[in-house]
């Protein structure tokens, strides 16, 4: 299947951002990018507060990244169907938050989900968190498996509490929220995917995309 946090003292997975314009929103599922500035600061947002670099300056800058990770699992012959959930990982490297460098997932068995909605201030509706998912899993052969058949929970290390990206079961075709952040916040999780096994499909590799899209007001 393909699915398009210092160390030290566990950090929120929640965090309150100062407001400041232009209005940004920044998702990560997976892998992400944030380009270094010139004080070599990588994480989000500004940290360094030097002559150099100027009080509260010297952050990463979130970039576009393109990669597309996958969470997949294999089954044996012989249990395949027998209603014993199955553990998926996934192949992303994604472990450690932009915000602090916080290693808050475990990778491979964790899929980090996070990122920001920042405003001027004037803003207070939450930006919303969607994924949009096919009706099934498909083959070479065309045979397929209900999308609903892929859940997973929520978590990270050193957290407690709710977390922003709830924990579900994908539907069958549509449009699912997944998560939200209220206006200048910073939020994160680390979901763990598994495979009902419930069915018995015809053997093969099956496959599908999820888009994530973050929508702001």
């Amino acid at each position: 299947m393909l699915l398009a946090a210092v160390s030290g003292v566990a950090q929120a997975y929640t965090v309150t951002l100062d407001s400041d314009a232009p209005q940004t929103i920044y998702l990560q599922v997976g892998v992400g990018s944030f380009t270094a500035d010139y004080c070599g600061g990588t994480t989000y947002p500004p940290t360094h507060a030097t002559p150099a670099c100027g009080p509260a300056y010297g952050g990463g800058t979130p970039g576009n990244n393109t990669t597309i990770n996958t969470v997949s699992v294999t089954l044996a012959t012989g249990s395949v169907g027998n209603g014993t959930a199955q553990a998926m990982t996934t192949n992303s490297t994604a472990a450690n938050s932009f915000l602090d460098g916080y290693a808050f997932c475990t990778v491979p068995s964790q899929l980090y989900i996070g990122g920001f909605f920042r405003t001027a201030g004037a803003t207070t509706a939450a930006a919303t968190v969607t994924a949009t998912v096919p009706a099934a899993l498909i083959n070479t052969t065309g045979n397929s498996i209900p999308f609903s058949q892929i859940r997973w929970t929520t978590s990270g290390n050193g957290d407690s509490g709710a977390e922003p990206f709830t924990a579900g079961t994908f539907v069958n075709g549509g449009v699912q929220t997944v998560g939200s952040m209220v206006s200048n916040s910073w939020n994160e999780s680390c979901w763990t995917f598994s495979y009902s096994n419930t069915v018995v499909p015809a053997a093969g590799t099956y496959t599908g995309a999820v888009l994530y899209t973050m929508s702001a007001p």
